[in-house]
């Protein structure tokens, strides 16, 4: 019975992390996130001291945080530029909504302070209700540091991501107010410390970003992706095969469209897996 329960628990959290990455392959420019997210949020975890089950715990808090963006429209959530005053509004209920979507869920307690308050700062000047310091839930706090670094250090349509450094540099100058003071001043510590370079700019362990040349997008590359294998840009649906580069894949133009490869993206199974399985593990350590 014991074995069945952990199957089915591990079944369901399954689904919430599907649920989430089918959310992040709507918007094109944001391929890996999750994953450096989960990642980070584990690095940050472990040099807090925490025990290998929180952290894990805080890995899969970090790869659900923007759950609830599954209720932004598309031509919020895919638009190229930048966002207007309006735009940002609807983007902002976000963290509300991911609340919401997990009220009664049975895996809700794992997960629901770094999807409700992963935007809250400790100035108070946040969303989505505008909590003061240590008011923030610890999960809020730590996700929203490694959700902040990597979208500064992420390429967007509009603007190169920055050097790890200088995303750093903004860190530290904001400490006590965009950014916790005692958790901000780890994660500062462990990325001058080189711990964090295998996580910036890839989407899974040892797989660094694939870019559209043409208009920017990530094309994501999967753990079980082989040389020959085709995959489409999921803005302009230009069509891609991986080719052998050196010791890795690259994505080379094939000169077609493929609109609907491009709609249907599979997820990436293994890195759910993977999540999963370490969280399972960790459980029973």
């Amino acid at each position: 019975m014991q074995q069945t329960l952990s199957q089915y628990r591990e079944a369901l959290l399954a689904s919430l992390l599907v649920s989430a990455w089918m959310v992040e392959a709507r918007d094109p420019y944001t391929g890996g996130h999750l994953w450096r997210v989960a990642r980070l949020s584990h690095a940050l975890s472990i040099a807090a001291g925490d025990a290998p089950a929180e952290a894990s715990r805080i890995s899969i808090a970090g790869f659900l945080h923007d759950i609830g963006k599954i209720g932004i429209p598309d031509a919020v959530l895919r638009k190229p530029d930048k966002l207007t005053d309006e735009e940002f509004a609807i983007i902002k209920t976000h963290p509300r909504v991911g609340n919401r979507m997990l009220t009664g869920h049975p895996l809700a307690p794992l997960v629901e302070y770094a999807v409700h308050f992963h935007h809250e700062m400790p100035n108070g000047k946040g969303y989505p209700q505008g909590l003061h310091g240590d008011a923030i839930p610890r999960d809020g706090r730590l996700v929203g540091i490694c959700d902040a670094f990597d979208a500064m250090t992420s390429t967007r349509p509009y603007r190169v991501g920055m050097p790890i450094e200088k995303a750093l540099d903004i860190i530290e100058r904001n400490l006590g107010e965009q950014f916790d003071r005692t958790l901000g001043e780890l994660f500062i510590a462990i990325g001058r410390g080189g711990q964090l370079h295998h996580i910036v700019g890839h989407t899974d362990e040892g797989i660094p970003l694939g870019m559209c040349p043409s208009c920017g997008p990530i094309l994501v590359q999967h753990r079980d992706t082989h040389a020959g294998d085709h995959t489409a840009c999921p803005a302009c649906a230009g069509e891609f095969v991986w080719q052998k580069k050196g010791n890795a894949l690259a994505p080379v133009a094939t000169g077609r469209k493929a609109v609907v490869m491009a709609n249907e993206q599979a997820p990436d199974n293994a890195v759910i897996h993977a999540l999963v399985q370490q969280w399972a593990a960790s459980q029973s350590a």
